[in-house]
């Protein structure tokens, strides 16, 4: 293996991408903002002990995808398989249920560690955008949460999406329905796939969320949860779909949505867009009102999202609406000789004070060349300082898109600068 390759299901974020994250991370920052969230970030890892209590031992996560090791001092640690698990912790730890509830918290760009085969969208290290709310019960709050969701799509550039909501009730309801659900599958089980025969005693709720289709053919006249949900567990369903209608959300309800971890309970959610290959979904989340008391807390209810960047990234590329890159410079400086260098380095400093993206050539190259790479990176404004001019207390400016070239006292530079690149509302800083 070579170290100069990142390790299977990883992948370098290079400069010229970078952009595309952050102008989604923005996007979250911007909804986030206006909702009243505020950031955490928790660390990668965490004991082991968290993510078996939290997400279940019988899940796939835990079972199969997780990266635990020991550490030097003999303890088990795993890297984050989501991030739900460490914000609640956090929130524990903090005492933070002591304070003015609800407590609204995002993450951005949160990394996240599972052992899967790669695959276009799923990375074994990938991140995630996300909120976590704590000590809100009502069901307007998932409804927010889902709204929020789709802001940032929205804002992103993704279209065509598509809500779909369940209820998986609460441990109450759920006990029942699950014997129910096993007295259905129990002669069908020879005919399931060899994941769903294993979830049958561990989790047989999972088995309603298979993708085989020799598996989704026997469960088509399976039970559904809310048939079984008690009436507070559907009145917090009906409370949620009033509070959707009332944002102006539309959705499908969907009741083989059941969530790949332990902690869910009432509501949870997708939003789905098409691909070629069929629905891929963009964001999943829902309701945890249990997850803080399983860690070790007091009863404290909880709704969240998570959405993959990744995932988000190769939607715009499959819709086109990816954003295009911004540019690099304003205007790049071209000098020839140490003098014009020196002056050439205070105007870069005072343009960058004024706001504009400026720089000049740090790798002691010819004039042609200079010009050669303002061209390349697309500075659409070349000053050249350089011989006679400069001597004169002047410069050259060009415009690169039409080729004209002005002389400019260089005591006017950044204002005849600003002037071009529309920036007059900078003119009473120079």
């Amino acid at each position: 293996m070579l170290i100069t390759q990142a390790p299977k299901g990883t992948q370098d974020v290079l400069p010229a991408e970078s952009a595309r994250w952050q102008a989604v991370e923005s996007n979250m920052r911007e909804a986030c903002r206006l909702a009243g969230y505020r950031e955490v970030r928790t660390p990668v890892f965490e004991h082991t002990e968290l993510f078996l209590r939290s997400v279940g031992d019988t899940t796939d996560v835990v079972q199969k995808e997780m990266y635990t090791f020991l550490d030097k001092g003999g303890r088990s640690v795993t890297l984050k398989p989501e991030g739900t698990a460490g914000v609640a912790r956090a929130f524990l730890e903090a005492h933070l249920e002591a304070g003015a509830l609800p407590m609204k918290m995002y993450y951005i760009s949160c990394p996240v560690f599972r052992y899967e085969k790669p695959q276009s969208g799923r990375l074994r290290e990938h991140h995630q955008l996300g909120i976590e709310v704590f000590g809100a019960k009502d069901a307007s709050c998932d409804a927010e949460g889902i709204r929020l969701a789709l802001d940032v799509l929205a804002a992103s550039g993704i279209r065509g999406l598509r809500v779909s909501i369940n209820s998986i009730g609460c441990p109450n309801c759920r006990a029942a329905y699950l014997e129910q659900l096993k007295d259905f599958l129990r002669p069908r089980l020879p005919r399931l796939c060899d994941t769903c025969r294993d979830r049958f005693e561990r989790n047989p709720l999972r088995i309603l969320d298979c993708k085989v289709p020799s598996c989704q053919a026997e469960l088509t006249d399976a039970p559904d949860m809310l048939g079984a949900l008690d009436e507070d567990c559907a009145a917090h369903f009906e409370s949620l779909k009033a509070s959707l209608n009332a944002l102006d959300v539309d959705y499908s309800v969907d009741p083989r949505i059941v969530r790949g971890l332990d902690y869910y309970t009432r509501t949870v959610f997708e939003i789905i867009t098409d691909a070629e290959n069929g629905p891929l979904t963009v964001c999943g989340g829902g309701r945890y009102d249990g997850l803080i008391q399983q860690i070790g807390g007091p009863a404290t209810c909880g709704i969240g999202f998570g959405m993959g960047v990744e995932r988000l990234l190769l939607v715009q590329d499959m819709e086109g609406t990816a954003p295009a890159a911004p540019r690099l410079y304003d205007v790049f400086l071209c000098t020839l000789g140490a003098p014009a260098r020196l002056e050439a380095l205070r105007l870069v400093e005072k343009l960058r004070s004024l706001g504009v993206r400026a720089d000049l050539d740090h790798a002691a190259r010819s004039l042609k060349a200079q010009f050669k790479y303002a061209d390349k990176v697309g500075a659409p404004l070349v000053a050249v300082l350089a011989g006679d001019e400069l001597e004169r207390g002047a410069c050259k400016l060009r415009d690169m898109a039409s080729s004209t070239e002005t002389e400019i006292p260089l005591n006017a530079l950044e204002r005849v600068i600003l002037d071009k690149l529309g920036g007059k509302e900078h003119g009473d800083q120079l």
